[in-house]
């Protein structure tokens, strides 16, 4: 017993010995995982002294800026043969050491992949996201059989808290369940079925009902979330009467939410995205544009999201369908004609149906959410235009006041009018919320892969190998591209505009030389730009891992693999209309205007002889 104390002790005063070896106490922060040949940042700290370091890396060395004692090294890459790291000074006397594991970059793309598959081949969404979110997390710890071990318990203790942790995750957890309380309680005091009788005398047939869902969702502009679970909510009892799909619903409601907010002139996208494009403005040198002028010149460019809008249109008003949305249809109206009317009953213990009790607390909702943006993006200067202080506000922030409030003069309004007691009145709000604990969970998980797509570096993986293929005639087509699968892999339609945006706009400048006034290079610049933004849009459509898709098959009560099966053929031949007919043509000069007509007038041909009336 003695002889393995001091064998212990031995062990412990060597590591401690180990770790005093450097006279200096500096620290290299790395990430916890590499990939092979593409760049990171290193973060270098608690440096003593006035001596000047360098960063020794994979056979390179990188100068150190240090600004007391702390400084950061950018694009670091490693080789395929170390993942160590060496803080030094400039005469060879080490000062901290980190060793990190390193990946293929292909092995970056694996939990995404691995995701979509799972959620394809079993259509189901959860154990297909914890798969995924588990290989990424074993892979955090490089190519070892103790990742697999410890990724299992990461997968929650690491990725899943930080998802939770995330201010603007919970934000949406937050405003998704008070609108689904509001919902719950709308309900309960005969609000909804009052819209619901309301609607009906428009939407009394499939056609009108589907046509009304449209307008709803292209009426509410300003945020793709708040749009989804307002829309969503409020037309499934209609559209469940008319014996339309809840797939039908689902399409309708996420094929309209990101286009419309993606190419409004005021909405939380786009004030993120004039954003990124004034700060990419920063490195170029010869064009004097505003970033809001090249936004606008550039709506007419953003081939998906326009025709994705028309397509939803041209579908509701033929009432034809294909692929796996005509089975849908055709099992969602059974025997019954397409010409359904309405049939509202009610049972005698149920609070008359009044529409108000839904339309006050739903414009509360909608104008508070509108205010609230407003609110937190004045700097109270009075120097800001309107798109700068829309561009500026917290939505999240706002639809959590906006939701808040509807919630309140909701309750309130049953209360005064003895529609509800203060106990049914809350049940509702519980019952309303409980509803959410499965996309809740969905929601996570996916925001938890995202996290291990970063960690991974899956982005700028991505970026490396895409990017160096651009050819100036095929730029928009090419930007269009990388944008999709880079949307579809990762899930996230803002991340990819936060990293294409600042790598196309330089790029594309770049490439075709262009000074202001060169009218061959700002169709280009524009065609590029909205190339970003429609990319982001279609792969947001297509993930089974996008956070919008999720809300929109919530919103819809709707299988959320099924929503995704279904909308999937829907959006493969938009964006491919919109690659033959736009994105292409457009980088050798077509006029978008032509591009557009063609692009509509191919979708209409092709619902008229493909599409069949269920």
């Amino acid at each position: 017993m003695g002889r393995i104390l001091a064998a212990a002790m031995f062990i412990v005063m060597g590591l401690l010995s180990q770790t005093q070896t450097y006279a200096n106490d500096a620290k290299l922060d790395v990430p916890k995982v590499a990939l092979k040949g593409i760049g990171f940042d290193v973060n270098v700290s608690q440096v003593d002294g006035a001596a000047p370091v360098v960063l020794l890396a994979g056979g390179k060395t990188y100068p150190v800026a240090l600004q007391e004692g702390s400084g950061t090294v950018h694009g670091v890459t490693l080789s395929a043969d170390t993942g160590s790291l060496v803080l030094a000074t400039t005469d060879g006397v080490p000062l901290a050491q980190a060793e990190l594991p390193l990946l293929p970059g292909w092995l970056s793309l694996v939990p995404s992949f691995l995701a979509i598959l799972v959620a394809l081949a079993f259509r189901q969404v959860i154990p297909a996201l914890f798969v995924g979110l588990w290989s990424g997390a074993a892979l955090s710890y490089g190519l070892s059989l103790d990742g697999l071990w410890f990724g299992f318990f990461d997968v929650f203790g690491v990725f899943v808290r930080a998802a939770l942790t995330d201010n603007g995750h919970m934000s949406i957890l937050i405003f998704s369940l008070l609108i689904a309380g509001l919902v719950g309680v709308i309900t309960q005091n005969g609000g909804m079925m009052g819209v619901v009788e309301m609607v009906a005398k428009f939407a009394h047939t499939r056609r009108r009902g589907q046509m009304s869902t449209a307008l709803l969702g292209t009426a509410i502009f300003f945020d793709d979330y708040a749009n989804t679970m307002v829309v969503g909510n409020a037309m499934r009892p209609i559209m469940d009467r008319l014996k339309v799909s809840r797939e039908k619903l689902a399409y309708i409601v996420d094929s309209t939410a990101a286009p419309v907010a993606s190419l409004a002139l005021m909405t939380t996208w786009i004030g993120f995205q004039v954003g990124l494009i004034d700060q990419s403005l920063q490195s170029i040198d010869g064009l004097e544009s505003s970033a809001y002028s090249i936004f606008l010149n550039s709506i007419p460019y953003a081939f998906y999201s326009i025709l994705a809008l028309l397509f939803v249109y041209l579908v509701a008003l033929t009432g034809r369908d294909f692929g796996p949305m005509l089975g849908a249809e055709t099992r969602a109206m059974g025997a019954s004609h397409e010409e359904v009317e309405i049939d509202v009953t009610f049972v005698d213990d149920e609070p008359k149906p009044r529409a108000r009790y839904a339309i006050l607390p739903l414009a509360i909702l909608l104008a508070g959410t509108f205010a609230g943006i407003y609110v937190t993006g004045s700097d109270g200067s009075g120097n800001q235009n309107f798109q700068d202080i829309i561009g500026a506000g917290d939505p999240y922030l706002a639809m959590i006041w906006a939701s808040a409030g509807a919630v309140f003069v909701a309750i309130l309004m049953s209360l005064a009018t003895k529609r509800l007691t203060l106990g049914a009145a809350m049940d509702a709000f519980v019952e309303g919320m409980k509803s959410l604990m499965f996309a809740i969970l969905v929601l996570t998980l996916a925001w938890s892969l995202a996290g291990a797509n970063e960690l991974l570096q899956t982005s700028d993986f991505l970026s490396s190998m895409l990017v160096g293929t651009l050819s100036p005639a095929l730029l928009p087509l090419l930007i269009f591209l990388i944008s999709a699968i880079m949307a579809f892999a990762t899930g996230s339609s803002w991340g990819v505009m936060g990293i294409v945006i600042p790598l196309a706009i330089p790029l594309t400048w770049a490439v075709v030389s262009g000074t202001p006034g060169d009218v061959a290079a700002l169709h280009v610049l524009y065609a590029s730009v909205a190339a970003v933004l429609s990319g982001a849009v279609w792969g947001d459509h297509c993930s089974p891992i996008s956070d919008t898709t999720i809300l929109s098959s919530m919103a819809s009560e709707c299988d959320h693999i099924e929503h995704v099966r279904t909308q999937l053929p829907y959006a493969l031949i938009v964006a491919g209309v919109a690659i033959v007919f736009g994105s292409l043509p457009a980088g050798f000069g077509v006029p978008p205007y032509v591009s557009l007509l063609l692009g509509g007038l191919f979708l209409w041909v092709f619902l008229r002889f493909f599409g069949k009336r269920s």
